[in-house]
């Protein structure tokens, strides 16, 4: 793709176009990937960090699901259903806290102990017996990797995040991130109008950096490189320009950065990102981590969603290494969602007849092939209306017979 990455292969002709304009507006679409992508793929809900103590909790909502992550009175975290087997309210309505002995649903007062058992309805004479586990908060499939707090609404053909991101597992190590703690800031969230495809479609490429970042063209420039999305997994690296810098942020940054001993010499002055399909991305800087995701809303509104983490001792300096940074990041999320808008507007142009991506768009084409295995009517016409999920299990059925 470029000087800086010779080890990958890219093949001398390779299909260049997109994906199909109808797959950013088709609303049968939509629902396929929210059950395939969203509800049947890993999402991450936040650090271990995030609930250090017995009954501290956080509420996570996506697609119409409703996740709650919970610390027990035995130390481990649990991940539930955000939902009361009475009528199925929330039984928690913030989105994070602490629950001191009990779990109590705001609509009825039915009591959970933090393991998730049901301890007792309200006024349990007007119902018949209850089995405190059969009764109990539905348990979600979780996991914990690297300090991060993942979940699974239903069962996906994936493996665990642990062995999708086995290869990269090496290289994360060295950061210690389970020892990172929140800056105190929360989540942040924001509300994009176009199409969450369009985030990856952006997000998966580093072809725009220098025209459209100035501040991480400054920071690294020519340095960065993309690595495609393999095995469900991606990484993009990038080691600091050997200049003080041009603007004010990044020249700042550079002189008070001093990089933790743990990091080896290559990643002391260096920004690394890795991602997992289909919206995961954990970035790893000297000074913080931090991670990112989008899901859907509607097909021209989408949330953009993450968190930023500090060191547990963070002195002075790594506190305003970590500000610069931050600012650096969050100019570029607000270019970004200009570029995701302009995107998400192309398909409705009469004029719009696909794309022509560059070699260094090849995570692009990667991560399109991926929705393509999964949905192969993407390679097709749009279908007609009421008929998108039924010409895609037919072709799936194809490809399995074809094997």
């Amino acid at each position: 793709m470029n000087d800086q990455d010779p080890n990958l292969n890219i093949p001398n002709n390779w299909d260049r176009r997109g994906l199909p304009a109808w797959s950013f507006f088709n609303p049968e679409m939509l629902e396929m990937e929210k059950d395939m992508l969203f509800r049947r793929h890993w999402q991450v809900v936040c650090h271990a960090s995030d609930v250090p103590n017995t009954g501290d909790f956080l509420a996570f909502d996506i697609v119409g699901e409703r996740a709650l992550i919970i610390r027990g009175e035995d130390g481990e975290i649990r991940a539930f259903h955000n939902l009361c087997r009475h009528r199925g309210s929330r039984v928690v309505g913030e989105e994070s806290g602490t629950c001191k002995s009990a779990i109590i649903c705001p609509f009825h007062g039915w009591a959970y102990n933090l393991d998730g058992t049901l301890r007792g309805a309200a006024q349990p004479k007007t119902l018949p017996d209850l089995d405190p586990v059969e009764f109990g908060l539905k348990p979600l499939e979780f996991e914990v990797w690297k300090g991060f707090v993942f979940v699974r609404f239903q069962p996906g053909p994936q493996p665990s995040v642990k062995q999708i991101l086995s290869r990269l597992e090496a290289e994360v190590d060295q950061y210690n991130t389970e020892d990172f703690v929140p800056t105190g800031d929360g989540f942040w969230a924001e509300e994009v109008n176009a199409n969450w495809k369009c985030v990856r479609d952006v997000d998966n490429e580093g072809y725009h950096v220098p025209m459209a970042h100035p501040g991480l063209q400054d920071l690294y420039g020519g340095n960065y490189y993309d690595e495609p999305l393999t095995d469900g997994s991606n990484r993009s690296f990038a080691t600091f320009r050997g200049s003080p810098g041009r603007l004010w942020s990044v020249r700042q940054y550079k002189n008070i950065l001093k990089s933790p001993d743990n990091l080896d010499d290559t990643h002391k002055d260096a920004w690394l990102y890795i991602g997992m399909f289909p919206n995961f991305v954990i970035s790893l800087y000297p000074d913080s981590i931090s991670f990112y995701q989008e899901f859907p809303i509607s097909n021209g509104k989408c949330i953009q969603r993450g968190a930023v983490y500090k060191h547990k001792n963070e002195d002075r300096r790594m506190r305003l290494s970590r500000y610069l940074s931050g600012r650096i990041d969050r100019l570029t999320t607000k270019e970004d969602e200009q570029l995701i808008e302009w995107t998400w507007e192309a398909a409705f142009s009469s004029a719009y007849d696909g794309v022509v991506l560059s070699d260094l768009e090849y995570g692009v084409k990667a991560y399109h092939d991926e929705l393509r295995r999964l949905f192969p009517v993407l390679t097709q016409e749009e279908p007609a209306a009421g008929t998108v999920e039924s010409q895609n299990a037919a072709l799936l059925e194809k490809v399995k017979g074809d094997r």
